[in-house]
């Protein structure tokens, strides 16, 4: 068994594929219309999917917006340089939660970044 994919219902399926491949590095991996089911499906990531595990945007038509709820968390990425890495993205128009810093209860390095539709990012510093 393997984790194949985390799958995010979003809003403005072009502004979402151009935070995570202009702003975190993501390559579009392939997008698929379902026009009977009225929605659009991309898969995007930071290696083929036969070997990583990927992100799927979901885009129902006409949905723009969607309750975040409490009980999503977010999803985290492994990160270089935490400091870098978030100066990089607010500078390419990426919103920062949490500035690059030590966690609250340890010592690893970590910031937080949202993504169009409100979702958090955690950035981790590599070990």
């Amino acid at each position: 068994m393997r984790l194949l994919h985390t799958m995010l219902r979003v809003g403005d399926l072009e502004k979402s594929i151009q935070f995570y491949t202009e702003v975190l590095g993501m390559t579009l991996l392939r997008r698929k219309d379902y026009p009977e089911g009225e929605f659009t499906l991309a898969f995007l990531g930071y290696g083929d999917e036969a070997d990583t595990t990927v992100l799927e945007l979901t885009y129902n038509w006409g949905q723009s917006e969607y309750d975040l709820g409490n009980g999503y968390g977010h999803i985290a990425i492994e990160v270089d340089d935490v400091y870098q890495a978030a100066d990089a993205i607010q500078a390419a128009g990426g919103k920062i939660l949490r500035p690059a810093g030590p966690m609250n209860a340890g010592t690893t390095i970590i910031a937080f970044v949202a993504d169009p539709d409100g979702y958090q990012i955690e950035l981790i510093g590599a070990k």
